[in-house]
């Protein structure tokens, strides 16, 4: 089952990408988390050395992933669907954290967040779920089905509430119908529903429309406190601009941020990183930071041309999308164009349950890659 060939078959590009990032991350932590003084010129923080050992664990899971075959990944997805649902209904029945509904914690043991991982799961269901439909995979029969078992979890996961990871599943399930060819018809209608509500919030957070003017037609359809999430006037909103607008050209320095530093810029070492890193590093290092990403999204992309089955296309489309739309949202939210709403940036976010979701993911494209000449 699980071969270790086919590490000699991944594709090296991915490592230095992945490398690079990953040490933009640590250089973030360590500058955001810095509890003192004389601590500003320390690297290693408590959570620099706790985001080191989840970068072990990720690459251990790299690992393991490329030399197990992807193929064997059908005959548990079934399973993997059912433990992903169990999972985030029984969150409704645990403590809440901080007003939400998305952690498991066992204090001091286990800390994880079930919707990081269904989101890789439902990309391993839908393909297993497409490919088996074969020549009746166009037919409206499957695209309501197709909805249906993309929409529990979707409605599950934005009870929590998490809008963010919820509309993450979108687009991830509309690019695996078009790979698998599912009913043209239903794919235009739910794309132009998404691509109409994504016009209609950046029209608002770009100042064409008023917050307060589009209140009446919103909340027709959505509740009032729901509402508030696409206000974008929220200090968190300005913060990230104000970190970016003063990184300039080529930032202020690391370690020598006066504004995210001084911890005026929420949640600066997870949420806002992007804006964080922005200020130390400014557009030079922004630019450098996206050109790593759309490395990353471009080669993960070839591994869709590449896959030599149904199965493994669809699979390949879905982590590839799943990568490329944790960058965009969370870019989208840090530039004031998107509602902040939670999404990580992959590889660079501190946190454990994000990243090794991601390398696993990462894992499972290249397992997919080495295998192209397998049949």
């Amino acid at each position: 089952m699980w071969n270790p060939r086919a590490l000699s078959r991944v594709d090296l590009r991915i490592f230095p990408v992945v490398l690079c990032l990953m040490a933009m991350s640590l250089l973030v932590i360590s500058s955001m988390t810095a509890s003192a003084d004389w601590e500003r010129f320390i690297f290693w923080t408590p959570l620099v050395k706790s985001q080191v050992r989840w970068c072990c664990l990720g690459w251990a899971v790299f690992f393991l992933a490329v030399g197990f075959d992807y193929r064997k990944l059908r005959d548990w997805s079934l399973f993997l669907y059912g433990v992903m649902l169990l999972l985030l209904v029984g969150l409704f029945f645990v403590s809440a954290i901080q007003n939400v509904h998305r952690w498991y914690r066992i204090p001091g043991v286990l800390s994880f967040q079930p919707s990081e991982q269904a989101k890789l799961i439902l990309v391993i269901f839908l393909g297993w779920f497409l490919e088996r439909k074969g020549n009746h995979v166009g037919s409206l029969q499957t695209a309501c089905q197709m909805g249906g078992l993309v929409g529990v979890p979707f409605l599950l996961i934005l009870k929590q509430p998490d809008l963010g990871t919820a509309l993450i599943l979108y687009p991830i399930a509309l690019v695996m119908g078009y790979f698998a060819g599912v009913h043209r018809g239903v794919l235009k209608f739910l794309s132009a529903c998404g691509l109409t509500a994504l016009f209609f919030v950046m029209l608002m957070f770009v100042g064409v429309l008023s917050h307060e003017q589009m209140r009446p037609a919103f909340t027709s359809v959505m509740k009032e406190y729901q509402y508030e999430r696409l206000n974008p006037n929220t200090y968190h909103q300005k913060a990230s601009q104000t970190a970016i607008a003063i990184g300039g050209l080529t930032g202020t320095g690391w370690h020598k941020s006066e504004f995210s530093g001084r911890q005026w810029l929420p949640a600066a070492h997870t949420d806002s990183v992007f804006a964080a890193f922005g200020e130390e590093f400014g557009f030079v290092g922004l630019a450098f930071m996206l050109f790593l990403f759309y490395a990353l999204i471009y080669f993960s992309f070839q591994v869709v041309a590449a896959a030599k089955d149904p199965f493994g296309r669809y699979l390949a489309a879905g982590l590839s999308v799943y990568l490329a739309m944790h960058v965009m949202v969370n870019i989208g939210m840090m530039c004031a164009l998107l509602p902040i709403s939670g999404v990580p940036l992959i590889f660079v976010t501190y946190g454990g349950s994000s990243l090794v979701t991601t390398m696993a993911a990462l894992g499972v494209l290249q397992s997919i890659y080495s295998r192209r000449f397998m049949f």
